[in-house]
């Protein structure tokens, strides 16, 4: 009867740690599906930016006719190897300088297809602003799986790596001038 018993046993322990073992490899992987997911969502705004940015250069160019590239440093990055974070902060520095520009010149304001512009950037930049919270919530609840017993053992086992937010902010090295304006 005692054999049975620690048969019975063993075999209900070691079914509530598979239980276990695959609840949890099951919520990483779904969370780092929801990553991935927000990482795609954030190169196609990013993208939708940039080709933003090159139809408004055009129209500057053509309004203006001086024959100068007002924005070349900005279109050249897509040649350059630049993060999203990286890329987001140089696309809002070209869209700051677009505003300048319109208010400088007021033929470029009352240009309709620049409004038009002006006003897909507003929505994509809300739509970023949105995605990269989502982004940096999952990202941190997958990093809190991967610290925590038990989880961590099922995410050694699987190579789960901690992973950066999205202005790549690595909070466990020792860099403590991470913040940049």
């Amino acid at each position: 009867m005692n054999l049975f018993f620690l048969f019975l046993v063993l075999v209900i322990l070691g079914t509530s740690c598979a239980i276990v073992y695959v609840l949890y490899f099951n919520i990483m992987q779904f969370l780092r599906t929801k990553i991935e997911h927000a990482e795609g969502t954030i190169d196609d705004t990013l993208r939708k930016r940039y080709d933003l940015l090159v139809r408004a250069n055009d129209i500057i160019k053509s309004t203006l006719k001086d024959g100068k590239e007002y924005f070349k440093e900005y279109i050249n990055l897509k040649n350059k190897k630049v993060t999203n974070f990286e890329m987001d902060r140089k696309l809002k520095e070209a869209f700051n300088l677009l505003n300048k520009f319109k208010d400088d010149y007021p033929e470029l304001g009352e240009n309709k297809e620049l409004k038009e512009i002006f006003s897909n950037i507003k929505e994509l930049d809300e739509k970023i602003a949105a995605i990269t919270n989502y982004y940096n919530k999952n990202t941190n609840e997958l990093n809190g799986f991967i610290r925590k017993f038990p989880s961590n053992i099922v995410a050694k086992f699987h190579h789960f790596e901690i992973s950066a937010f999205f202005d790549g902010k690595d909070m466990t090295d020792d860099v403590y001038d991470d913040f940049k304006l």
